[in-house]
């Protein structure tokens, strides 16, 4: 028997709170998930009647989507949340996931394209439009049958940019937003996309009452590629910020919700014995008396890990007093590597790594350790330890590494970073601020990182971690809610 449809409120995204694998005896076992979205569900309580819609993204998963048929996931499996997984065939999903989302949107809101060389878009790419058009509408569908009259959906992300338009189409009555973790490319490079294709991602954002955003500048972005594209209405208040963006009879308001870290769950996590036996580790590795350089990264090329080893070259190039007395610790852990440009980008950042620790490593000092394996613990082990936090991004929505450093810090971190991080319009004040592709600049940031007094760097600290959880993810995703 089919789920009932009695949701008042839906959130959808690409990726759920739960992930299964599947035993050679046919059993699956359930994973639960953490992150912003996770928390931010939990904070409605179960009462509400929430219901979390997202997609099979393994086997293993699809095969609990057929299990499920049209009914929600055991709620075993889910923290007692009401998860609807989506079937979506395997080959519709890769296209979609890998052949628009990043390959295509992630690359143009992150200015990443060599662009006399690409994009090429062809016969492939109008395929793999067809199969993320499939996609978005699959969510559509599923949204408004488990949908009560006049209930509230929050949309996430660009993965799911046409699923309000889609949705608007079928249930008019509901009230839908949609919102991106992502930056906003400026019209200029937003149109390096095929018209329709470029149209098409504007008018489905547009189909929802409310579109939002990480900070003002990416909510401008978006109204001005509104404008330039659709000829769409722009309205602004007192200020010139973008509050709304009026299109074919409709408005849609424009919001802007910095997701901040989750000061308690970090501070709490971070003092646990696994974190405290992998801070002995680091410290060992590190080498007594000597500072740190961290970055704790996925190689994912708009994080800009390549440029942030040859600031740190620099640095021990130009300033030879530090060789030997700083280690950066930079952890690389491997994204996406189903696609080609991700495996040559990962295989880059650790043979430029082995190049600075051949160049200036000495018997008893290793320059960079480079840790390729993710690990939670560890990362957090090196928030605590860390003197320097490089976070120097060619483009970032927000970056969440920027907020969560100086929350767990025990002695005080100088934040080095990127003016393009979305997390500068609120820790551009207390941080050390680069420009992402001055690398001459970037060394010389990490050279004031490390020579600051440790009262200044507690101070900078202590602000920085007061405005980094200003908007911890539950408040953060009430505060969405509420605006609908």
């Amino acid at each position: 028997m089919a789920a009932p449809r009695t949701a008042p409120i839906l959130v959808a995204s690409n990726r759920g709170p739960v992930s299964y694998t599947l035993g050679e005896d046919g059993s699956l076992t359930a994973r639960r998930g953490g992150g912003g979205l996770v928390s931010g569900l939990s904070a409605i309580g179960p009462e509400a009647g929430a219901v979390w819609v997202c997609a099979a993204l393994s086997e293993a998963d699809r095969e609990a989507a057929r299990r499920a048929g049209t009914n929600h996931l055991n709620p075993g499996d889910t923290g007692g949340q009401q998860v609807r997984m989506l079937d979506i065939a395997p080959d519709v999903f890769a296209a979609a996931y890998n052949g628009i989302a990043n390959s295509v949107l992630w690359f143009v809101h992150h200015l990443l394209y060599q662009t006399p060389v690409e994009p090429v878009f062809d016969a492939e790419f109008a395929a793999q439009w067809a199969a993320y058009e499939s996609y978005n509408a699959a969510f559509a569908d599923a949204l408004a049958r488990e949908a009560v009259d006049e209930a509230v959906v929050l949309v996430q992300d660009y993965h799911l940019a046409l699923v309000p338009g889609m949705l608007r189409e079928l249930r008019p009555d509901l009230r839908i937003g949609h919102f991106s973790h992502t930056p906003w490319a400026p019209p200029d490079y937003y149109r390096l996309l095929p018209d329709e294709a470029a149209a098409g991602v504007l008018r489905g954002i547009l189909g929802g009452d409310r579109a939002g955003f990480l900070t003002e500048r990416w909510a401008g972005a978006f109204a001005d590629c509104c404008a330039a594209v659709l000829g769409a209405e722009v309205v602004r208040d007192g200020d010139g910020a973008a509050t709304a963006v009026r299109f074919e009879g409709r408005e849609t308001r424009l919001g802007v919700h910095g997701l901040g870290a989750d000061a308690d769950f970090l501070r709490e996590r971070s003092r646990q014995a696994d974190v405290d036996e992998r801070l002995t580790s680091l410290r060992a590795q590190i080498g007594a008396g000597r500072k740190s350089i961290v970055r704790v990264d996925r190689t994912e090329l708009s994080k800009n890990i390549v440029r942030g080893l040859l600031a740190y070259r620099r640095l021990l190039e130009t300033r030879p007093e530090w060789r030997e007395r700083v280690v950066h610790v930079a952890f690389a852990y491997p994204s996406r590597q189903d696609l080609a440009v991700y495996r040559d980008y990962t295989e880059r950042v650790r043979r430029l790594a082995d190049e600075i620790n051949a160049e200036y490593g000495t018997e008893g000092w290793t320059p960079v350790a480079l840790h390729v394996k993710d690990d939670f613990a560890r990362s957090l082990a090196a928030y605590r330890l860390a003197d320097v936090a490089l976070v120097n991004p060619i483009r970032d929505g927000m970056n969440l590494v920027a907020k969560e450093v100086p929350v767990v810090s025990e002695r005080g971190c100088a934040l080095v970073l990127s003016r393009e991080a979305g997390a500068y319009a609120e820790l551009g004040e207390d941080a050390l601020v680069v420009n992402p592709y001055d690398v001459e600049a970037t060394a010389q940031a990490l050279h004031e990182g490390l020579r600051m007094g440790d009262g200044e760097r507690a101070e900078r600290t202590k602000r920085l971690a007061a405005a980094a959880t200003a908007l911890p993810p539950q408040a953060w995703f009430l505060a969405q809610l509420r605006a609908l």
